[in-house]
């Protein structure tokens, strides 16, 4: 047998799984939902190492020995032998969302479950194992102990706030989940000692290893399933004066009809399209951690395929395969089936941004645009108009080649009017700073307003024709536009508008490049083509010749190794499942009919052609009909009461953990990119604000801080500017594409095609120390050593008189005092709204009589003279020992 021990953090409670390893083809698994303690694990691991020797007494050879620690199991899977147990064996902490740790997977490890004298071998399950590992776990797959991923934080913070009443209805305990040992002394009925946990099934649509837990899902307890999703995860710090604010970004790939570029486009026939993937964005005030006092803000969009029944060729090894409708879908079928999804998910309005070219010498992506625009136009005929599917089409491509139009200038405009339509998440009421500095912006802005904040009602849907480039680009233009309005919602700024060129919209882009290129390497096998940069018309030289090396990069890919990454990703999803007799996954000669079901079995339920959204979706609209209270979504709850004192609910303890020795290496573990150290200049003579424009030739990004290699560096300079540029740069800022008669070399212009300056570590240490040592004129624009002028001696002067006449004003206003005495004095108006205090005089605060008695009790235990200890005190120390020890 396998034993699985798995723990807490804490490693205060335990549970054991029994893996029966004699039986060659089933998987036996034993869970006896017992929670056991740290003695009791180790009096049982003590007992069946004793019991398993092979003579009494000997102490050489032990009966139990340790076959690995994991972090975690991902799932089980079969091929034509035995199952395999996959394992997370190794870890990297990636963000924090609340004090709960969102972890990239680093390595696993895969093992045989049956013993080798039951094992009946086959001689194709080496190949099939060889291909279950292309799937690369390694590479951009996270999960969470705490935190449910498959979600929204809007979804998992709106269902944490469901009314009291409604969950004690739902309540189900065990047993032995609900024994209480100090059941006897009333600990448990007391008031308000009980907290509600809620746990929620999974969004099955972003989880990868659904099929693998399958086998297991109904058997074991729900705290051995891990649920993994796939896609990106990256958090930064923005550092507002000393505040900081965490920038998170999560995309969520989907596990429906997934795949590679050429392989996998459009949708299938149960509504799901390729490449499709959840962007969402998370800012909250990391001073305040936890969810329920903390605040925070999160927006989402969507990417994904054009929702129609089409493919492009690979066979004719050209660089753009024509495209061709599969099947007639006059009704708009699979568009119906897939706008439900999204109705169900977000809510209304949903918005389609379609980028694809309109005007082409060859009709090539025009027919995706002219198809989709008939199949939303029949759509929406029975949608009510106020929950209408909105479609804005702009050709992209056009405006990029255009030497007059400035393309993220366009976009920034349907960026604002998309965001003032959905609207966006925030959990707590709208600040009073925005009663007291108006702006006309965020008064239209739509979405869901609620007692505790406000909600994002809808979503935009982006697309071109791979999902990648330009979609990316039109994202994060979106997403720099939601930051602004999510940055004012928590009071940060004064207006929801960012300018390009500062560190905040920077460190933005930074992470939004990063989603990009991780997203394009997993659909098109090679990083973005053409940045936000390149849209900008400021990307330096050497950028040309990087985006042909990946334009050749992913024309390599799509022809020759897509092939074997779908074979991969069919069989680790479960699309294939290995059967005796049947034919092999590589004898196949294409996996259309098992991403198509109804071409193996025909429906019986044929769904409207006019009613085509599922009942009960339009009645909750425009809030969408996940986040509805109702029987339905009650039943994918799980609800659980626990004591206040529980070490589950503790996030402090789990967080922190300040009863265990903790090192540097691990409290450190999560290398966050920061607006201070990463992008702010060094000489802060400047505004150290994040939403400071900058200039061109201005970064905070260190030499050896570069991602690509940090032995040899290329220091380039950061260019800018798509917003309006200073009158002295205008020349240098031009948005045309060729300045190749334009360039300035002057010491003073600074040029669009930066030299590469290359860093090495010998012959130059003494010029980098030179630059290090800066003197106090340049760090803080005042040298110290010389005397105040006239001028400002007079300031000063002129300062004091006005302090001086504040502070007789607030003395004299408690005396009776002649008009003549007023006049002389300047009077001032407090710009404290407290009527006592001032920046002279302070009423110190009231102590109450509970504070002031808890204070002479601590001083009398300072002399030894200890307060006897109430029924109260008792309660808490036991219930403390029992959840320490017991």
């Amino acid at each position: 047998r396998y034993f699985l021990v798995g723990s807490n953090p804490a490693e205060t409670k335990y549970r054991v799984l029994k893996i029966d390893r004699t039986e060659p083809k089933d998987l036996v698994i034993i869970d006896d939902k017992h929670v056991y303690t740290q003695q009791e694990v180790r009096e049982l691991l003590g007992r069946l190492d004793l019991g398993n020797r092979t003579k009494i007494g000997q102490k050489g050879s032990s009966g139990l020995s340790r076959a690995v620690s994991a972090f975690g199991i991902v799932g089980f899977v079969r091929f034509l032998e035995g199952y395999y147990i996959v394992l997370i064996t190794k870890r990297r902490k990636m963000a924090d969302i609340g004090g709960h740790a969102i972890y990239k997977i680093e390595d696993t490890n895969m093992i045989y479950i049956p013993n080798d004298s039951v094992r009946v071998t086959h001689p194709d399950e080496a190949r099939y194992l060889r291909i279950f590992q292309n799937v690369d776990l390694s590479s951009n797959f996270y999960f969470s102990y705490s935190y449910d991923l498959s979600h929204s934080l809007q979804y998992n913070l709106t269902v944490l706030r469901m009314p009291l009443e409604t969950l004690k209805t739902e309540t189900t305990q065990t047993r032995q989940e609900s024994f209480d040992i100090f059941e006897d002394e009333g600990l448990s009925t007391q008031g308000g000692s009980g907290v509600f946990g809620i746990c929620s099934k999974p969004y099955e649509k972003y989880v990868w290893n659904g099929k693998l837990l399958e086998a297991v899902k109904n058997i074991v307890h729900r705290d051995w399933l891990l649920y993994i999703i796939h896609g990106f995860c990256g958090q930064s710090k923005l550092l507002i004066y000393g505040r900081p604010v965490y920038v998170t970004l999560i995309a969520r790939r989907s596990s429906k009809f997934a795949g590679t570029r050429f392989l996998k486009r459009g949708a299938n026939c149960e509504g799901d399209v390729a490449n499709e993937v959840e962007t969402e964005q998370i800012l909250y005030d990391a001073s305040v951690m936890s969810f329920s006092a903390g605040s925070y803000s999160s927006y989402v969009q969507v990417r994904g395929s054009v929702p129609l029944y089409w493919s492009q060729d690979i066979s004719t090894m050209m660089p753009k395969p024509p495209i061709t409708l599969d099947q007639a879908d006059p009704f708009a079928h699979v568009a119906a089936l897939h706008f439900d999804q999204m109705f169900q998910r977000f809510g209304s309005p949903i918005i389609i941004l379609n980028l694809v070219k309109e005007r082409e010498k060859r009709k090539h992506e025009r027919i995706l645009s002219e198809e989709l625009v008939a199949a939303v136009t029949y759509l929406n005929q029975f949608l009510p108009p106020e929950h209408a599917i909105i479609y804005i089409p702009w050709d992209m491509a056009k405006y990029t080649k255009s030497k007059l139009c400035n393309v993220l200038d366009r976009l920034n405009v349907i960026a604002e009017s998309v965001v003032k339509k959905t609207g966006f998440f925030v959990n707590r009421p709208d600040s009073y700073c925005s009663i007291l500095r108006p702006d006309e912006k965020w008064n239209e802005l739509g979405g869901c307003v609620v007692s505790t904040g406000r909600l994002q009602t809808g979503v935009l849907r982006t697309n071109c024709v791979d999902c990648l480039d330009r979609t990316n680009t039109a994202q994060f233009m979106v997403g720099k536009c939601a930051l602004a309005y999510q940055l004012y919602s928590l009071g940060l700024i004064d207006k929801p508008n960012l300018q390009f060129d500062t560190d905040a919209v920077r460190l933005f882009e930074e992470l939004y490049e990063d989603h990009g290129d991780t997203l394009s390497l997993q659909y098109g096998g090679s990083q973005l083509v053409h940045r936000v940069k390149t849209y900008r018309k400021i990307a330096p030289w050497t950028q040309h010749s990087k985006d042909i090396m990946q334009t050749l990069s992913r024309y390599y890919s799509n022809a020759f190794s897509d092939a074997d990454r779908q074979d991969s990703i069919n069989l680790f999803l479960g699309v294939f499942k290995p059967t005796e007799g049947k034919p092999h996954l590589w004898e196949l000669p294409t996996d259309f009919y098992l991403h198509h079901k109804n071409t193996l079995c025909l429906s019986q339920t044929r769904r409207s052609y006019t009613y085509w959204w599922t009942t009960g979706v339009l009645k909750h609209l425009p809030l969408p009909f996940d986040e509805v209270t109702c029987a339905e979504n009650r039943r994918k709850l799980t609800v659980k009461k626990f004591h206040k004192y529980e070490e589950e609910i503790d996030i402090h303890n789990e967080f922190f953990r300040p009863y265990e020795l903790s090192s540097f290496d691990e409290t450190f573990c999560l290398a966050m990119t920061n607006s201070t150290r990463d992008f702010m200049p060094k000489n802060v003579g400047i505004d150290p604000s994040p939403f400071t424009v900058r200039k061109p030739d201005e970064t905070g990004k260190s030499v050896l801080g570069n991602k690509s290699n940090r032995e040899e560096t290329v220091l380039q300079r950061k260019t800018a500017a798509s917003a309006p540029p200073p009158p002295s740069e205008e020349a240098v800022s031009s948005s045309s594409e060729d300045d190749s008669g334009t360039d300035k070399e002057d010491e003073g212009a600074v040029s669009q095609r930066s030299t590469p300056v290359k860093v090495t570590d010998t012959g130059d240490n003494t010029k980098i120390t030179e630059n290090v040592v800066q003197s106090t004129k340049d760090v803080y624009g005042v040298n110290l050593s010389d005397v105040p002028s006239e001028d400002d001696l007079a300031v000063y002067a002129r300062f004091v008189q006005l302090g001086q006449s504040q502070h007789k004003q607030d003395k004299s206003s408690q005396q009776p005092c002649s008009k003549h005495q007023l006049d002389r004095v300047i009077n001032l108006i407090p710009i404290s709204s407290f009527s006592q205090d001032n920046i002279y005089e302070v009423q110190p605060p009231r102590a109450d009589r509970k504070s002031i008695e808890i204070f002479h009790a601590h001083i009398q235990a300072g002399k030894g003279n200890m307060q006897p200890l109430g029924k109260d005190d008792f309660l808490m120390y036991r219930e403390y020992i029992r959840n320490r020890y017991m």
